[in-house]
């Protein structure tokens, strides 16, 4: 199970960040207090998206980039698109709608109205 995800972000673009995940239908939820500042998490359904205040972060992946499955692609797509949010639709795969969509920081997040069945087969 990936329990989490941690992102460099520039300060500037921390709030704006942070809007584009609860759009996508993430919770805040509070950062331990031993990390000090600088840190803002979201949660949802027991996956977190943690987001790193960096003065000078590295550069996000052009293909690289966060896949989620949501309950409801549709409410979330609408939500993101109401936040100004651009979503691009993708190919379906599995039978399931997939859409694309960048972060203010520049990461792009994959939305899945489901994800693919486990792969079958023996562990590594």
């Amino acid at each position: 199970m990936l329990h989490h995800v941690a992102i460099e972000v520039a300060p500037e673009l921390m709030a704006a960040e942070g809007e584009f995940w609860l759009a996508a239908g993430f919770e805040r939820v509070p950062a331990p207090e031993a990390l000090g500042g600088g840190f803002d998490w979201y949660e949802r359904e027991g996956t977190q998206i943690h987001l790193m205040e960096t003065t000078d972060p590295a550069l996000p992946p052009q293909r690289g980039h966060i896949a989620v499955a949501t309950p409801d692609i549709g409410e979330t797509i609408a939500r993101l698109e109401a936040g100004g949010f651009a979503v691009t639709e993708g190919r379906q795969l599995w039978g399931e709608r997939r859409v694309k969509a960048v972060t203010p920081a520049g990461h792009v997040v994959e939305i899945m109205a489901a994800p693919p069945a486990p792969a079958t087969g023996g562990q590594a």
